[in-house]
């Protein structure tokens, strides 16, 4: 059963069968828990999403993720133009998008491969396990961006750290030979696409198993890092109004499948 849940905010955009691959089976099989229970609804309006994964920790709580997220509806790669300029619409100028590292709002139309447009930043660096833009992981919704032709280029496919020289035309972000340090306002939520990344594709459906380490230059290993600062980021940068937002558009629209740490950030510490 797919729950949904367009809040206003989502209700008015446009359907995505244009641009999805149909998922092999429906959302995940029917729960009742929430809507049983009008209190229990309240409190988390997604428990029946995550019933088979409530009381787990460790191990245990990650492999019943990985078995809920596993189940999608998969978008092209060229798709994902269209897509984003969805799921990261500027709250306050429908004509735009938000640009993941810049912080800048900038028109939808000016897509693209040129100077000053903005293109498709993979979060989990496609190198990294050597997926590419492959329908799965390379297509993957949940940590693909909008981002300015030219700091997409700088960040290339280092890993996440502290430190470095600022970023031209990404203000507050910091890059040095090895890693990259984004803004603030984004710190937990690019940690958050990396850790859904880190669950959903365990090797099982003919991708590399991503994981995450404590160190930087993996190179086109199948593992990003630093885990310990991704941590600390999902701490200080809990999920906001856009990545709540941008979760349920995908969940409604595209993919049907949800990140659960943007629903659960305590869910990081019960399984790193």
């Amino acid at each position: 059963m797919r729950i949904s849940r367009l809040t206003p905010w989502a209700a008015g955009l446009g359907a995505a069968a244009l641009f999805a691959v149909p998922a092999a089976a429906s959302a995940g099989p029917q729960r009742s828990t929430a809507t049983e229970n009008p209190a229990a609804a309240a409190a988390d309006p997604y428990a029946d999403y995550y019933a088979s994964a409530q009381g787990k920790t460790g191990p245990a709580l990650k492999t019943a993720l990985h078995d809920i997220i596993k189940t999608q509806s998969k978008v092209t790669y060229e798709g994902v133009w269209n897509a984003l300029k969805v799921t990261d619409q500027d709250p306050a100028n429908p004509n735009n998008v938000i640009l993941v590292y810049s912080g800048r709002s900038q028109s939808k139309a000016t897509n693209g491969g040129g100077v000053n447009d903005w293109n498709r930043e993979h979060v989990w660096a496609k190198s990294h396990g050597d997926f590419g833009t492959a329908t799965g992981p390379g297509t993957d919704l949940h940590h693909l961006r909008p981002e300015d032709v030219t700091v997409n280029s700088t960040r290339g496919n280092k890993d996440f750290d502290k430190g470095g020289s600022p970023v031209g035309e990404a203000p507050g972000s910091l890059t040095d030979a090895d890693s990259f340090e984004p803004r603030d306002a984004v710190k937990g939520d690019v940690a958050r696409m990396l850790l859904y990344m880190a669950v959903r594709y365990d090797g099982g459906d003919g991708f590399a198993n991503l994981e995450l380490n404590d160190r930087v230059n993996n190179g086109s290993a199948p593992l990003f890092g630093r885990i310990s600062l991704l941590k600390q980021w999902n701490q200080m940068d809990p999920p906001d109004a856009f990545e709540q937002r941008r979760n349920q558009v995908i969940f409604d629209q595209f993919q049907h499948n949800r990140n659960p740490f943007i629903d659960h950030p305590e869910w990081v510490n019960s399984i790193w």
